[in-house]
């Protein structure tokens, strides 16, 4: 099973649309999974043109999408439990702070969002995973996304992309 994974689209405010590359990166996933700080419904309608979405709100939704969509959640898919959250909070780094999310639950894979910092490693058995922003890199060099791999064990890849432009370009 292949999963997208997407976080911290700010639609409108990064970008007006799911940049194209999204789409073609996109194309053979089965599911698609959002870590948050979606801003705007009409992200999550341009990803379900894609796939079926799983999705939690961040710090920056609006306050529909906060009252629509967990903070958290825990997903079983093909043998492995996956948890996804934002990750915001008042201390620490997002990596930091995930320990204090989600407590006391054996997960193989933690997605994550919020710093926009792609992060793609396993500690302590489980896989920690941000996929950073496919609209707003921030200090990154690249825009990205992920995708999760599910078989035999879970595999994660970032997948980065530059439009060769200030903002990425929209489907």
């Amino acid at each position: 099973m292949r999963i997208g994974v997407i976080s911290d689209t700010h639609i409108p405010r990064a970008a007006k649309k799911i940049p194209r590359k999204v789409y073609e990166l996109f194309s053979n996933v089965e599911l698609i999974m959002h870590a948050g700080d979606i801003t705007d419904r009409y992200a999550l309608e341009q990803l379900r043109s894609i796939a079926p979405v799983i999705a939690v709100h961040g710090n920056r939704d609006s306050q529909e999408l906060k009252l629509s969509l967990p903070e958290e959640r825990i997903v079983e898919l093909n043998g492995f439990r996956i948890g996804i959250l934002h990750g915001h909070g008042d201390k620490g780094t997002t990596l930091d702070r995930l320990p204090g999310f989600l407590k006391g639950i054996t997960l193989d894979c933690i997605v994550f969002g919020h710093s926009h910092i792609p992060f793609n490693s396993t500690i302590n058995e489980t896989l920690y995973f941000n996929p950073g922003s496919p609209t707003s890199k921030k200090r990154q060099p690249l825009y990205s996304v992920g995708i999760l791999i599910l078989e035999d064990r879970i595999k994660g890849k970032i997948e980065c992309f530059d439009t060769g432009q200030d903002k990425p370009e929209s489907k």
